[in-house]
């Protein structure tokens, strides 16, 4: 059996992968990555939150019509 080789990488360092933290709009608690709400435009946000839900049909989700959401999408059921 070959014996695995370690690859060096340039300058001797691994690639490192940086994944930016979620983020939950304060005023219509759309998850989100980056510094401004996609959606509603808010820069009020939080890293805080707790659960998430995934809304794939909202015209049929009684969930949806609940938390009176109009779009697809990942959402915070609670932000702090």
């Amino acid at each position: 059996m070959p014996k695995k080789e370690k690859r060096k990488r340039k300058g001797g360092r691994r690639n490192k992968i940086i994944k930016m933290k979620q983020k939950a709009c304060k005023v219509c608690n759309t998850i989100f990555e980056g510094e401004k709400c996609p959606e509603c435009d808010s820069k009020e946000h939080t890293e805080g939150f707790k659960g998430r839900i995934q809304i794939l049909n909202p015209e049929k989700s009684e969930i949806a019509k609940k938390l009176n959401l109009k779009k697809k999408g990942n959402f915070a059921i609670k932000t702090r």
